[in-house]
């Protein structure tokens, strides 16, 4: 098991909970009625994201072109990159609509709109967007009542690209102090796609698609009429900072990173691991949650959650690991040696230190190591 030869720090992911948090988001979908394109900038691998596919339609989200093509290259061909689309990539997306992919892409403004016509008359190719709309003052983006929308529509149209819809994504829902607030963005969420696109119907586009999409509010949404998909990634693996927000337990995280304690700081009571920011990341998404998780909870090799033990602070190779409160830990329980597992506060952040994982619990179909793709 790559618990006991893995050299550490390892990215471990947990496939009989990675499965029960796909198949949760999966069920709370199909309740409300609404198909799930996946966002696998979270997963960057082929076999989860299959896993995520089973019994939806087969769209997939990703956020930098490298993820596109790795996925379009296992056959996944139906892409949305949700990031505004930069002009200087418009050249490598017309490759990759060359290559069969049916790309969709994303902006939120006039100006990449020309720059986005301009590319298309160069190119010879009719590019297909999503207008990206603010439903949360938190990132750029249109407003549903703002004529720029329309008008920008109208530019695309005009210059040869096709206007498919809108999309948005709540990430104030990250900031809620609660589940009933985590509720009242979803609705904000939902109801701000829902005018934007009928604001686009009025003037005369059909704008088919209304796109949706956090894990927050995904689990907590409970009307999603009007809305045609929804975009959740995090949810595969879920983490600190989704356990504070009471979208899922600590016991329900799929990722943890595998460490070995190396040293002690005995008159602090502190213990030292070969786990830093480098594999950890320097995410400190609970710090301002109710409880602050430092860099991460602390389990043992089995993945037992040791109650308020945390990394208290990280160097680029070294993690303090301390109990929550300061008082010194009885560094006899954790010799040199000793292999732990440390829960992340953001999945995606904490995974992106590392180029594959090793699977625990793996099922017959399942190697014991998973790449990652990387780049961007």
């Amino acid at each position: 098991m790559p618990i006991q030869t893995a050299a550490t720090p390892a990215l471990l992911v947990d496939r009989t909970k990675l499965e029960a948090n796909i198949r949760s988001m999966a069920e709370r979908l199909d309740a409300l009625k609404v198909p799930l394109r996946p966002h696998l900038k979270t997963c960057k691998n082929i076999e989860i994201a299959r896993m995520t596919l089973a019994g939806q339609p087969g769209g997939i989200t990703v956020s930098t072109m490298a993820e596109a093509a790795y996925f379009a290259g296992h056959g996944l061909e139906d892409i949305l990159y949700a990031v505004g689309i930069a002009p200087g990539k418009l050249e490598a997306c017309a490759r990759m609509m060359d290559q069969g992919v049916e790309l969709t892409l994303i902006l939120d403004n006039p100006d990449t709109a020309r720059s986005a016509v301009e590319a298309a008359g160069a190119l010879d190719r009719n590019f297909s967007f999503l207008l990206e709309v603010d439903s949360d003052g938190q990132r750029a983006g249109f407003v549903p009542d703002d004529p720029a929308l329309v008008e920008t529509a109208r530019m695309l149209e005009q210059g040869g690209c096709t206007v498919a819809g809108v999309m948005t994504h709540a990430g104030g829902s990250y900031a809620c102090r609660n589940t009933e607030a985590i509720a009242q963005m979803a609705e904000t969420e939902r109801a701000t796609v829902v005018a934007a696109a009928a604001a686009l119907r009025e003037a005369g586009f059909e704008a088919p698609v209304t796109s949706i999409g956090s894990t927050p509010t995904a689990t907590f949404a409970r009307n999603l009429s009007g809305v045609s998909e929804v975009r959740a990634g995090v949810y595969l693996f879920q983490d600190l900072v989704m356990a504070g927000l009471g979208v899922c337990q600590p016991e329900d995280i799929a990722l943890s990173v595998l460490t070995e304690v190396i040293g002690h700081r005995r008159a602090q009571g502190e213990v030292l691991v070969d786990a830093g920011w480098m594999a950890l990341s320097r995410d400190r998404g609970t710090a301002n949650q109710d409880t602050d998780q430092g860099y991460g909870l602390v389990c043992t090799a089995a993945g037992e959650i040791l109650e308020d033990t945390i990394v208290r602070a990280t160097n680029q190779e070294h993690g303090i690991v301390a109990n929550r409160d300061g008082e010194p830990l009885d560094v006899r329980e954790f010799p040199v040696g000793r292999r732990l597992r440390i829960l992340p506060n953001h999945a995606c952040a904490t995974a992106g230190q590392f180029s594959h994982y090793q699977v625990v619990n793996r099922g017959r179909d399942m190697p014991e190591v998973l790449e990652r793709c990387g780049g961007w």
